[in-house]
């Protein structure tokens, strides 16, 4: 990345959330390769392994000493919560129902997340965008959130070219590329999303904007849908979940 470490937070996402945020359906990822990018603190993998998913975490973060990378983790999910405390009106608290919820959930993700680290290290691969150092082709799905777009503000379109490009080269012919959220910090909708969808597709990759059913940051309710080699994305992979 082209910027601090300490410039992000490393989240601790649940597997629900993961759920929601990229419209997928659990019988269909079972024995699915999926690279999860960036990682940050997310229980996906340990959580998805039981679901027999076989998932790949990649994160600069993971260069961190697992210890030291546990004890960030909390502190960051501290930082969000109270963050989030402090501005209840810029989210929707559908997914989560309260404050309370949000930073339970979030603390034991992380807690699910420094333990499989330390038992499944090879699960989580230290490495950052636009350069993953992955071998080419190696996943059937590749997820992305809070990066792309999110941080349009320190990261320019260079680095969203490229790192959608090298998201796409690790993935397999026919495979998809789901990146959440399309806002930014400041809920806005950046320029960028046009820019990154027209130079996929000149490159043969169909580009979609997709619904999902999550819920948090106000104005982040739909996804970017790439799927690579193939003239134009069908929909999901699998139904997605139904409103409850």
């Amino acid at each position: 990345m082209s910027t601090p470490l300490t410039d992000y937070l490393v989240t601790a996402r649940t597997f629900e959330e993961y759920l929601e945020m990229f419209a997928l359906d659990l019988p269909t990822l079972a024995g699915q390769r999926v690279l999860d990018c960036p990682g940050g603190a997310a229980s996906f993998a340990a959580d998805g392994r039981r679901h027999g998913v076989r998932v790949t975490a990649l994160d600069p973060a993971y260069a961190l000493a697992p210890g030291d990378l546990a004890v960030r983790a909390l502190d960051d999910v501290r930082t969000g919560a109270d963050h989030v405390a402090g501005s209840l009106e810029a989210y929707d608290w559908s997914s989560f129902g309260s404050p309370e919820a949000h930073r339970a959930a979030r603390t034991a993700a992380a807690g699910r997340f420094a333990l499989d680290l330390r038992r499944r290290p090879g699960d989580y691969v230290a490495g950052s965008l636009p350069d993953t150092g992955l071998p080419a082709e190696s996943f059937d799905l590749v997820l992305s959130s809070h990066l792309l777009f999110t941080y349009a503000d320190r990261l320019d379109a260079a680095f969203h070219r490229a790192a959608v490009r090298e998201l796409l080269r690790v993935l397999r012919p026919g495979g998809e590329l789901r990146v959440f959220p399309l806002v930014d910090l400041r809920a806005h909708r950046p320029d960028l999303v046009d820019e990154v969808v027209a130079d996929v597709r000149s490159s043969g990759t169909a580009a979609a904007e997709a619904p999902v059913r999550y819920r948090f940051q106000r104005g982040a309710d739909s996804m970017l849908l790439l799927r690579k080699g193939v003239s134009a994305p069908s929909g999901c992979a699998g139904p997605r979940h139904a409103a409850s």
